[in-house]
C-alpha cells in the first residue's frame, strides 16, 4: 500500500530571516492553535506567530497563540509572562485591521531577585495577523489537517503592506514596517500532523486520544464492536470512526498516510487480523497492546512473510515504561512512546 513521504521528526514550522527560497527548517505542531485559529469569529481573533528567536526563550519560531477580543487565548508563547503583553498588541491589532511587529526582549533583564523578573535571557520576535484580513484561512488548515504540508511565506512588498501566502491562499494585509533583518522575507514550513490509526477501542480509549489530539496528532478510531464502538468520533476525542474491521480499515486511501498504528482490541483472533493486514502495509510504527507472551502466542499464527514484515516496526509491549496500571497509566504511556518515537528520541 502506497503511502505519502515521511519527513524527519517533528512538525510544523520555523523561519528563515534572510532567504526565503532557502528549504524551510521544521518545528513542532501548534494543532490546537490552528484548530482554534479555524474555528475563531474572524472579526475577533488575530494569530500570534514567532518568526525568530535569540537567547533562551520558551518556545522556537512557529510556535502561535490565538487571542480574540473576549479574553479568550489558546496556546503560549511564555509561561505566562509575556502574554499579557502580547494580548494588548493583538487586541491593538484587531482594532487597526492591520498587521503588526512585536519583539519582546529579556536578555538584559538585571534585577533578577526582585520578584518582577522573568528570569529568561532571550527575545521574541513576533507577527500579529488579524483573522479578519485572512479570509479562508479555515481551508488551508484543514487541507493541513488532512495531510497536506503547507508552506507559508511572508514578504513586505512595501512599508505598509505584507503579503502572506500559505498554500494556494494569497493575501495583502496592511501592515506596520517591518522590523530590521525582517524585511527580506520569513519563510514557514507547516509539515502536515502525524496521523495515527487505533485498531481497536476499549478502557484506555478515551484517555488516549484526546490526549494524543492535544499533543498534535490527527486520530482515527476503527471498531465496528457494538459495545466499544462510541456514537461518534467526538465521544471519545478521534478525529474519525471507521465502523470497520481492521483490513477493511487499511484499504481506505486515508490509511495510506498513516505514520503509526496501534492494535489495542484486547481480543486475540481481532489483533491477530490487524497485524496481518498490517504486515502488507509501510505503517513505520506498529504498536501491539498486551505482554509480551500474548505478542509471542500472536506470531504463531501468522505467516512467515507478515511476520518478518512486522518485526522491524513491531513494539509490543507498545508504551514507555513510566510504572503505573490500568487504563490512565496505558494512555499515557502510549502518549509518550509516540511522542518521543516522533521527534526521534527513541528506536
Amino acid at each position: 500500500m502506497a503511502s505519502r513521504p515521511r519527513q524527519p521528526a517533528g512538525a510544523t514550522m520555523v523561519a528563515m530571516k534572510d532567504d526565503v527560497t532557502a528549504p524551510p527548517k521544521i518545528a513542532d505542531a501548534q494543532r490546537n492553535v490552528l484548530d482554534a485559529a479555524a474555528g475563531a469569529d474572524p472579526a475577533h481573533a488575530a494569530l500570534a506567530l514567532v518568526v525568530d528567536t535569540d537567547g533562551s526563550t520558551y518556545v522556537r519560531a512557529g510556535a502561535m497563540a490565538l487571542f480574540d477580543t473576549h479574553g479568550g487565548q489558546v496556546g503560549w508563547l511564555s509561561g505566562g509572562c509575556l502574554e499579557p503583553e502580547i494580548q494588548v498588541r493583538a487586541l491593538a491589532a484587531i482594532e487597526r485591521g492591520a498587521a503588526d511587529w512585536l519583539e519582546l526582549d529579556t536578555r538584559e533583564d538585571e534585577d533578577l531577585l526582585s520578584g518582577s523578573a522573568i528570569g529568561c535571557r532571550g527575545r521574541l520576535q513576533l507577527t500579529l495577523l488579524p483573522l479578519a484580513l485572512l479570509p479562508g484561512l479555515e481551508t488551508a488548515i484543514a487541507a493541513w489537517r488532512g495531510g497536506q504540508d503547507q508552506t507559508l511565506r511572508l514578504q513586505t512588498n512595501k512599508s505598509d503592506q505584507l503579503t502572506v501566502t500559505l498554500g494556494a491562499q494569497r493575501w495583502t494585509l496592511p501592515c506596520a514596517p517591518a522590523p530590521i533583518g525582517l524585511a527580506a522575507g520569513i519563510g514557514l514550513l507547516f509539515q502536515a500532523p502525524p496521523q495515527v490509526l487505533v485498531l481497536g477501542a476499549g478502557p484506555e480509549t478515551p484517555l488516549l486520544l484526546p490526549l494524543l489530539r492535544e499533543i498534535g496528532w490527527t486520530t482515527t478510531l476503527v471498531e465496528r464492536r457494538p459495545r466499544w464502538q462510541p456514537g461518534d468520533a467526538q465521544a471519545v476525542g478521534a478525529d474519525a470512526l471507521r465502523p470497520l474491521a481492521p483490513a477493511q480499515a487499511l484499504t481506505l486511501p486515508a490509511s495510506a498516510g498513516a505514520d503509526a498504528a496501534l492494535v489495542m482490541h484486547h481480543n486475540f483472533e481481532l489483533d491477530r487480523e490487524a497485524l496481518e493486514a498490517l504486515a502488507a502495509t509501510d505503517i513505520p510504527f506498529v504498536g501491539l497492546l498486551g505482554p509480551v507472551r500474548r505478542q509471542q502466542d500472536l506470531f504463531r499464527l501468522l505467516p512467515p512473510v507478515a511476520r518478518q514484515a512486522l518485526a522491524p516496526r513491531l513494539r509490543s509491549p507498545v508504551g514507555l515504561d513510566l510504572g503505573g496500571r490500568g487504563a490512565q497509566a496505558i494512555a499515557l504511556s502510549i502518549a509518550a512512546q509516540l511522542q518521543a518515537w516522533h521527534h526521534g528520541r527513541t528506536a
